[in-house]
């Protein structure tokens, strides 16, 4: 790699606004310190998005990353999950096409349909506790909302048993967590796989209508070759659940403070000049739910514009936060919040063939929760500054450690 001093990623999420102009600045792409792993950042959303869909990049380390290969890389790094589980988060080529084509059957517009009565379910379910709160109190709207949302949706489609819920959160939440020690982290993946081994038994027994049991079935009963492996079926379930999960919290939370911080945006919502859809498209573009999103590799010399060479295989991370932010697409506006923006690209459910196959889902929970709880609670409140608010502890999401607010609903005198 190019020796110049890479930029160290903050562990904590506090130093994002600082690392995301260096990240403009610095090109097409910069070179960046990884929790001790040299990487190439490439936020320009133009260039971001041609390597997402180039088959010179590949997401199998096993194959085009030497030093995954060559063991440099070991479970000890703290983000070996997410680069040595076997699931098509990981996959490349044909490989890759087998495991998505397997999981997409769970994820299909048919499917998200039949779900949509179950969201606005649980949404009002949630609202209505929220409500029973005395009016001018203070409540974590994370805590409240954007948390029990994406966890009650995920775990009824995997077929979780409601009791698993907390222990379950319990263990996906640290997988985010980029200042855990090497040993919290390793502790908390054995946790995780003893979750995801005790659901596949029980699923195993007593299979259901949920996505477990789907792909249980694709793992013991296909016989094309194309089936998963025992792993593949414990690692794509990983993937599901926390994609399908964090996700969405984030998104839930940084669009609700967007408008809570900008009441303008909020009014032009009331008044017809943006939809929900405009706030849920503007809010991944602002505040995307995943910043950076490790790791690609380079199958061979990838020429860049302005001159820099990605080599073969070398890593590259995806920095969807800083792409949705960036001049070069949204102009001198790019760091402003505006529903009524015309043109809100973004990859915050990233580009090509790894594209997320639950954006439908996340989209559909934000829809569904975001006018409902601004209909009950019209004079909602942040409850301290917005500037304030401190991020989760991670390089990866964007998200709050509390959102607190105040509430008034609207059966309370103004």
């Amino acid at each position: 790699m190019d020796r110049t001093e890479p930029l160290v990623l903050d562990l904590t999420g506090l130093a994002r606004p600082a690392e995301e102009a260096a990240l403009h600045a610095g090109g097409p792409a910069i070179l960046v310190d990884l929790l001790g792993v040299p990487a190439w950042s490439v936020s320009d959303p133009t260039v971001l998005r041609s390597l997402l869909n180039d088959s010179r990049v590949s997401k199998d380390a096993s194959r085009h990353w030497p030093a995954f290969i060559s063991g440099e890389i070991t479970e000890k790094w703290p983000l070996a999950l997410w680069v040595g589980v076997d699931n098509m988060f990981t996959a490349y080529g044909d490989n890759h096409r087998r495991l998505r084509r397997l999981v997409s059957k769970a994820f299909t517009a048919r499917r998200i349909t039949e779900i949509l009565p179950r969201i606005e379910q649980i949404t009002a379910r949630i609202i209505d506790d929220m409500a029973r709160t005395g009016p001018g109190e203070v409540v974590d709207l994370r805590e409240a909302l954007a948390f029990p949302l994406p966890i009650q949706v995920i775990g009824g489609l995997m077929g979780l048993p409601e009791e698993d819920w907390p222990r379950f959160r319990t263990v996906v939440d640290p997988v985010f967590d980029t200042t855990l020690s090497n040993e919290q982290a390793a502790a908390n993946t054995a946790a995780l796989y003893g979750i995801l081994t005790e659901l596949v038994a029980a699923k195993r027994t007593t299979p259901g209508e949920d996505i477990t049991s789907t792909l249980i079935d694709v793992r013991d009963d296909e016989g094309d070759g194309s089936a998963l492996t025992e792993q593949e079926l414990l690692d794509t379930l990983l993937l599901v659940i926390s994609a399908g999960y964090e996700t969405t919290v984030n998104l839930l939370d940084q669009a609700a403070t967007a408008l809570l911080a900008h009441p303008d945006q909020l009014a032009h919502v009331r008044a017809g000049r943006a939809t929900w859809d405009d706030v849920i498209e503007e809010s991944l573009r602002y505040a995307a739910p995943i910043s950076h999103l490790p790791l690609r590799y380079a199958v061979e010399d990838i020429p860049l514009p302005e001159g820099t060479v990605i080599r073969q295989g070398e890593a590259i991370l995806a920095s969807y936060g800083a792409a949705g932010r960036h001049p070069n697409l949204h102009g001198l506006t790019a760091g402003m919040f505006d529903v009524t923006r015309q043109d809100k690209q973004h990859l915050a459910f990233g580009h090509g063939a790894h594209f997320c196959l639950g954006a439908p889902l996340a989209r559909a929970e934000a829809r569904t929760a975001l006018p409902a709880l601004f209909a009950c609670f019209p004079d909602m409140a942040l409850a301290v500054p917005a500037e304030d608010l401190e991020p989760v502890a991670s390089l990866i999401v964007n998200g709050h450690r509390t959102l607190p607010v105040r509430l008034l609903p609207t059966d309370q005198p103004g």
